[in-house]
C-alpha cells in the first residue's frame, strides 16, 4: 500500500477533456444528489453513492455506456484491498468480545482505579478496545459498562460516558484498521504504518481534552442522574462459567497488530528493509498480514485455549461478517465515488482551485471532510468524498504529509454529529436524553473532538 501510487490517480489521465466549470458543476451537483438522497429521501448511503457517481459522471460529460465504468473500478480495487482488512478487524472484535477478553480488560482496569479516576479509566478502556472494534460495536460493548460504572459510583453518565465515546470516536476516525482510515490511506497513496503511529499520537491528547476534561464541564450543563437500574447488561461470553482470557492475553492480541505495523514503519523509516530480520518485520507488518496473523492468533486465546470447539469458532467467524456487509458495500460505493470524481477530473480541478487560493492543504482537507460530514451525517461517507478530492493534493506531498491528510480528513469526519447521524440516535436512546441533551452532550463532543484533532494534525504538519 505504501510508496504506490493508487489506480485512481493513473485513471486521471485518460479523463473526460470537459470546461472546468462544467467540472465544478458535476462535483457539486453529484454531491448535492448523495446528500438528498441520504438526507431527505432516507436512501441507504450505498445507493445514494452509486447513484451520486453516475450522474457526476454524465455532468461531467462522460457517456452514457461509460458512465458507471470508473465506479466499478473503484468499486473493485476498494473492497479487494480494504474490504478484506475489514473482515479480519471484525472477526478479531467478535472473538474479543464473544470469549469475555473485552470484559476481563475492562474489570481489572476498573478494578485498580479509585473513583476519582473513573472518567480516564473508561477513556483508556475505550481506547484500547476502540483500537479493533468498529464504533457501533464499541458503544454496544461499552455503554452498559458505564452504566454499570455509574450506577455503582452514584456518577452522572455523562461524566462517565462522554470519556468513553471519545476514546472510541477518536480511534473510529483516525486510526487504522477502522474503514475511514483505511479507505483515505488507499485513495491518498499514503503509509499505513506510518499513519496508524501519526494517528495513536493525534489521538491521545484529543480524547484527553474531548474525554475527561470536557465531560467535566458538561456534566454541569446536564444533569443526568445516577442510574437505579442497569438494562440490557449481559455476559458477552455465550455460556455460563466459562473461562475468560487473561488480561494480559486480551490486551496483548489488541495490541498485535498495531505493533507489527509500527515496527514495519520503523523499519520503512531507518531503511532496514534490506537485512534479514528487517525484510521479516516488513513482511509480518504488512497490514494484511498483520491481521492475519492477529485472526489466527485470537482463533487461538479467545477459542480453542478456553474451550471452544472448531465448529463453534467457524461458526463466530461466520457471524462477525453479518454486521459489516453494509460497512462492505458503503465503502465499496464511496470508493467508486472517489474513482469517478479522480477519473473524471473534478478531483484535479478542485485540486487546482485549492492550490490557485493557497488555502493550507490540510486546513482544506478538514474543511471539505466537515461539510460533507454535516451534510450527510456519515463519516465514513465525508472520508470517502474528502479523500477523492483531496487525492490529486496528497499525489505532491512526502508520506509524512499524505499521513497527515488521512488524519485531518478523519478529524474532519466526525465534526458535529446530529439528528441524520445513526450515532446521535444511539447515544440518546442509550443515555435516555432528550434531543437538546443529547446535542449539548454527543454533538458537542463530536465537535470539540474533530477540532482538537484536526488542530494537533496541522501543529504536526508544522514541525514535521
Amino acid at each position: 500500500m505504501a510508496g504506490t501510487v493508487p489506480a485512481s490517480l493513473r485513471l486521471a489521465d485518460d479523463a473526460p477533456s470537459a470546461p472546468t466549470g462544467q467540472l465544478v458543476l458535476a462535483a457539486v451537483i453529484g454531491i448535492a444528489v448523495i446528500v438528498a438522497l441520504i438526507v431527505w429521501a432516507k436512501m441507504h448511503p450505498f445507493l445514494a453513492l452509486v447513484i451520486g457517481s453516475g450522474v457526476l459522471a454524465l455532468v461531467a460529460g462522460t457517456g452514457l455506456v461509460q458512465a458507471f465504468d470508473a465506479f466499478s473500478k473503484g468499486l473493485g480495487s476498494t473492497v479487494g484491498g480494504v474490504g478484506v482488512l475489514i473482515a479480519l478487524g471484525a472477526i478479531i472484535g467478535k472473538l474479543l468480545i464473544d470469549s469475555g477478553g473485552a470484559d476481563q480488560i475492562v474489570d481489572t482496569i476498573l478494578a485498580r482505579t479509585p473513583a476519582q479516576r473513573v472518567p480516564w479509566a473508561l477513556a483508556f478502556i475505550a481506547f484500547i478496545i476502540g483500537i479493533p472494534l468498529f464504533f457501533e460495536v464499541g458503544v454496544v460493548l461499552l455503554i452498559p459498562v458505564v452504566m454499570l460504572v455509574a450506577r455503582r459510583a452514584r456518577l452522572s453518565p455523562v461524566l462517565v460516558g462522554i470519556p468513553a465515546l471519545a476514546g472510541l470516536s477518536a480511534l473510529h476516525g483516525l486510526v487504522p484498521p477502522h474503514p475511514g482510515p483505511l479507505l483515505a490511506i488507499s485513495a491518498l497513496g499514503a503509509d499505513l504504518g506510518l499513519t496508524l503511529g501519526l494517528g495513536l499520537l493525534v489521538a491521545i491528547p484529543t480524547v484527553i481534552l474531548a474525554g475527561p476534561v470536557l465531560a467535566k464541564i458538561l456534566v454541569r450543563w446536564v444533569h443526568l442522574d445516577p442510574p437505579t437500574t442497569v438494562l440490557g447488561i449481559e455476559e458477552t461470553s455465550a455460556e455460563e462459567g466459562r473461562r475468560r482470557p487473561s488480561f494480559a492475553v486480551s490486551i496483548g492480541v489488541v495490541l498485535l497488530p498495531v505493533a507489527l505495523m509500527l515496527v514495519r514503519a520503523v523499519v520503512d523509516i531507518r531503511h532496514l528493509e534490506e537485512t534479514p530480520a528487517g525484510s521479516v518485520f516488513q513482511f509480518l507488518g504488512t497490514p494484511l498480514v498483520a491481521l492475519l496473523a492477529t485472526s489466527l492468533v485470537a482463533l487461538f486465546a479467545f477459542g480453542s485455549a478456553v474451550g471452544r470447539t472448531r465448529a463453534q469458532l467457524s461458526d463466530l467467524v461466520g457471524s462477525s461478517f453479518v454486521p459489516i456487509a453494509g460497512i462492505l458495500l458503503i465503502v465499496g460505493a464511496g470508493g467508486g465515488f472517489k474513482e469517478t470524481l479522480v477519473a473524471s477530473g473534478v478531483g484535479q480541478v478542485i485540486a487546482d482551485g485549492i492550490t490557485s487560493a493557497h488555502l493550507n492543504p490540510l486546513l482544506a482537507g478538514w474543511l471539505v471532510a466537515v461539510l460533507i460530514r454535516v451534510a450527510t451525517g456519515s463519516a465514513t461517507v465525508a472520508t470517502i468524498t474528502a479523500a477523492g478530492i483531496m487525492a490529486p493534493i496528497a499525489a505532491g506531498l512526502d508520506p509524512t504529509h499524505a499521513a497527515l491528510m488521512v488524519l485531518v480528513i478523519g478529524a474532519g469526519s466526525v465534526f458535529l454529529s446530529h439528528v441524520n447521524d445513526a450515532g446521535f440516535w444511539l447515544v440518546k436512546e442509550y443515555f435516555g436524553m432528550t434531543v437538546g441533551q443529547t446535542f449539548k452532550t454527543w454533538s458537542l463532543m463530536e465537535t470539540v473532538l474533530s477540532v482538537v484533532a484536526g488542530g494537533v494534525v496541522m501543529l504536526l504538519g508544522l514541525v514535521v
